[in-house]
Parts: structure tokens; sequence; C-alpha cells
């Protein structure tokens, strides 16, 4: 980590000290573009001289010597303005290599940086989801080995519901069922995603995942929860709770309960049953009251007289 840190402190000062250079070398690019347009100005006054004293040769008013000396000038001229134009864009070209050079160190410390930026990375440990830890499978600063798993993380959008079903609906079971679980007074809707083959204490263990957006938060492993599996829907039937009735009457006789407290034997029915309700096909109208416990007492008797 600190051969790292060493690194990218490196990188950062080369990368000041090659902004620095851009702009010394800005400064002296100016400098030479500079003086190579002082000496086109002193050529360009040294050829008006030149002319004048062609001019004054001509009609015979300077000497001899100062027409020899106006040529000197403009050659000198000439001269200057080519060294000063030549020395700038040698100036350039050097200041571009020595750029190019500073750039290249930049880069070179650049990809050092990178392969320690990566050797860091590959010290943490990534999760493959988003979770909480839930155990701790080695000790703080001890040494592993490649492969061995050092902790559990607990994905808390993939909660799965374990559900015990009695084995009398084993056969009804199958992937893909819908069901319903209740989390703190609230449904949530959910999918039968896995069957166990065996059973254990008259029940089969089946694998519930919720499903759609709406899933329930602050969820805890080992919770119980109440579920409800939907193996199938009927829309529009009667229903009354379920009770021994069914077994002592084999489904097919319920005693209607009357004013008078006297409960009346009659023919039923029955349709399809749940943990806690029992269709009614016929023999019964809405708002009718019945015994649901055990008939054996009643004897068949087709009228019965309630007493408390």
């Amino acid at each position: 980590m600190s051969l790292f840190r060493q690194a990218q402190s490196t990188l950062e000062q080369r990368q000041v000290e090659l902004e620095r250079q851009r702009i010394e070398s800005r400064q002296q690019a100016l400098e030479k573009r500079k003086a190579a347009n002082l000496a086109d100005v002193a050529l360009v006054a040294a050829r008006r001289e030149k002319r004048r004293a062609d001019q004054g040769n001509v009609k015979g008013v300077i000497p001899r010597i100062d027409y020899e000396k106006a040529q000197d000038d403009l050659r000198n001229a000439e001269l200057a303005y080519e060294h000063a134009t030549a020395d700038d864009e040698l100036f350039g070209e050097r200041l571009a290599f020595e750029l190019r050079a500073s750039e290249f160190d930049v880069s070179r410390q650049e990809l050092l940086v990178g392969d320690l930026q990566r050797q860091v990375d590959d010290l943490f440990i990534k999760s493959p989801v988003s979770g909480i830890v839930g155990d701790l499978l080695v000790n703080q600063k001890a040494a592993v080995t490649r492969d061995v798993p050092v902790m559990a993380v607990v994905d808390l959008t993939r909660f799965e519901v374990e559900a015990g079903i009695p084995e009398g609906y084993a056969d009804d079971l199958s992937v893909g069922m819908q069901a319903v679980v209740s989390v703190g007074g609230r449904n949530f809707t959910s999918q039968l995603v896995a069957v166990s083959p065996e059973i254990l204490d008259n029940q089969v263990e089946a694998r519930l995942r919720f499903v759609g957006d709406d899933q329930p938060s602050n969820l805890r492993q080992n919770q119980r929860l109440q579920t409800r599996v939907l193996l199938a829907r009927h829309d529009d039937v009667m229903l009354v709770q379920r009770g021994q009735f069914l077994d002592s009457g084999a489904g097919r006789v319920a005693y209607v309960i009357s004013e008078e407290g006297m409960a009346t034997r009659r023919s039923i029915e029955t349709g399809a049953r749940s943990l806690g309700a029992v269709e009614i096909v016929s023999g019964l109208e809405a708002g009718d009251e019945i015994v649901i416990s055990n008939l054996d007492p009643f004897r068949s008797a087709e009228r019965v007289r309630l007493t408390n």
C-alpha cells in the first residue's frame, strides 16, 4: 500500500512538472518569436536605408563610405533575421521533443501506478451480491490459501422460506405454484421453487421464493412466518370452517342450528378443502349456522336439542 502511495505521489509530481514545462515552453517560444519579429523589423529598416543610400549614390550626394555602410547594415540585418527565424524553428522542435520525453515519463509512471492499483485492488474481497456479513470463517489477520472461504454473505434480496406442508397435500404440490407469505401483517406473493422428495414428521419440506418488486424488508434468518400455498383457486364459493363434522359425517351431513336451539340434520355436498375451510356445494345457504364439532354423539338423529 505504501509503495502504491509513493508511486501515486511521484505521478502527481511529474504531472505538475509537465504542466510547468509546458508553460515555460510557451513563454520561451514567445521570446524566440519576439526576437524573430524584431529581426524582421530591423531588416525592413535596413532595406529602407539601403534604398535611400542607392538614391543618394546615384545623385552623388552621400560619401562612398556611407553607401558601403548601408550595404553592410542590410547584410547584417538579413543575417540576423535568418538566424532568428532558424533559431525560432529549432527551438520549437527542441521544446516539442522535451515535452514528448516528459509525457513518456508521465505515461510510464501512470502504467506503474495502474499496475500497483491492480495489486491493491486484489487485496480487497468483493462480494458477488449486495448484503451483510453473516459469519466470519477465518480469524482476523490469519493467512489463507487460494479459494478458501473467508466469510458468508447474506443476500437480503434473495431470502427463501422453508415451509412444512402436511404429507396429504404432497401429491398436489408442483414447482411454480403461487403462495402467500405473511410478514408483519402484510401478504407478499411468492412462488414454490422446490419440494423435498422426503417426508419427515408427516410433513414435506418445500422452499418458497418472493417474486415481484414488492418484497419484505428487515427479514432475518430462521425467522418464523405464516405461509399459505395456493393449490387451487375457486371464486364465488360458500365456505364454512373446517371441523370434525367432516370426518364423523363423511362430508355429507351437517346439523343446522335454529333460533330455538335445535340442530336439524341436513344432507350436504362438499367440494374443495383447505386446512381451515371447506367448500359447501349444496345443502346449505348463506347465513346458516352449523355444528362443526364431532357428530358422533348425535347418533344420526334428525333433530337434536342443544344445551349449554
